[in-house]
């Protein structure tokens, strides 16, 4: 990859590398302002880069436009959620099935989301801005699903939600993993991601400074430096 990206004349992304194979969990951990989200817009299409190139299934995608990205089984579901809060929770989860290979699983990938977030079969009327913070984050989750990914990129799920709803958020990252979805997980919950992940990597100002097994990083110095300032 030897990624480099950024906004202006500022990079936020210096010669990063990383692979997620087939199925496997992968997280990226490091402070804000780490570059995590910018690699994230760069494999999903979101930000062109400057320099290095992005494989997906044998095919290079950097610089191809981001609805083909998600159509070749790539999805994203960024920090924030971005959810359209004037429509339904099933509307929501319907535009999500908008890549042609999605439509015509579309009840069965439902039925998975629903099997995964019961709590939104109960709302899909429901309108999606009046949902709380977390059961916008399964709405989020469940509409990225939707699309039928091979590799599912998921930036800070946990953000601004109880305790009790982080953890029930990343079990659910888990039971989607061991549906044979990758997952490349970007979460400020360090402990949590390097807990649940395979391998991860740690990102500090832009560059990749430590990678492994996710448990093993956890007494790692570099990890310590990049994500707690020690």
């Amino acid at each position: 990859m030897h990624l480099t990206a950024g906004y202006g004349r500022l990079a936020a992304v210096r010669d990063v590398s990383l692979t997620v194979e087939a199925g496997e969990l992968v997280a990226v951990v490091g402070a804000n302002g780490a570059g995590k989200t910018t690699t994230l817009r760069v494999l999903s299409g979101l930000l062109r880069p400057w320099g290095g190139e992005v494989w997906f299934d044998g095919v290079r995608i950097d610089g191809r436009p981001a609805h083909e990205i998600v159509g070749r089984g790539l999805g994203h579901i960024p920090e924030g959620r971005r959810l359209f809060p004037e429509m339904t929770v099933r509307e929501n989860l319907e535009m999500g099935a908008y890549p042609r290979h999605a439509k015509a699983a579309r009840r069965q990938t439902l039925e998975l989301v629903f099997t995964l977030f019961p709590v939104l079969r109960d709302r899909q009327r429901q309108l999606a801005g009046t949902l709380s913070g977390g059961e916008q984050q399964m709405l989020a989750i469940g509409r990225g699903l939707m699309g039928r990914p091979r590799l599912l990129l998921l930036d800070e799920p946990s953000i601004g939600l109880a305790p009790l709803m982080v953890a029930r958020i990343f079990e659910v990252v888990a039971a989607i993993n061991r549906e044979g979805i990758a997952v490349l997980l970007v979460e400020q919950n360090v402990h949590h991601a390097l807990q649940l992940a395979r391998r991860a990597y740690v990102l500090e100002h832009g560059a990749v400074v430590a990678e492994g097994e996710g448990r093993a990083l956890l007494q790692r110095d570099e990890l310590r430096r990049a994500c707690l300032g020690g």
